[in-house]
């Protein structure tokens, strides 16, 4: 789309005169049309680079929200089977704290259990 240099009226392309001031639109060499759809093009690949980078952003800000749990999830999960194999009374304290981080089910479970205290 070419617009008229002298007031700004969007032109058709295949215009001679603005149809609005009357000016002789110069005709764009081809080399000019090719220059102007290059740097559509590259703008285009900026655009498109940008929002890969953006979503890369995102992707690396939620993974880290998975990882984190993981890191704790996997030593109190030692730390239950050790004490239910050795037969320790587990914390109530441990028991909401796996209800909350790692699994709303066995928290549940282990708050159903009925342990014996040993004094």
């Amino acid at each position: 789309m070419k617009y008229c240099k002298n007031c700004g009226e969007k032109l058709d392309d295949d215009a001679k005169f603005c149809p609005k001031c009357g000016e002789k639109v110069k005709a764009l060499k081809q080399t000019d049309q090719a220059t102007q759809n290059t740097q559509n093009n590259s703008a285009n690949q900026d655009s498109l680079g940008t929002i890969a980078f953006v979503f890369m952003i995102l992707s690396c800000v939620f993974l880290g929200f998975y990882l984190i749990p993981l890191i704790w999830c996997i030593p109190m999960t030692v730390c239950l089977n050790r004490k239910l194999k050795s037969g320790e009374p587990i914390d109530i304290g441990f028991k909401i704290c796996i209800l909350i981080f790692v699994s709303l089910i066995a928290g549940i479970l282990l708050l159903c259990r009925n342990e014996e205290r040993q004094n």
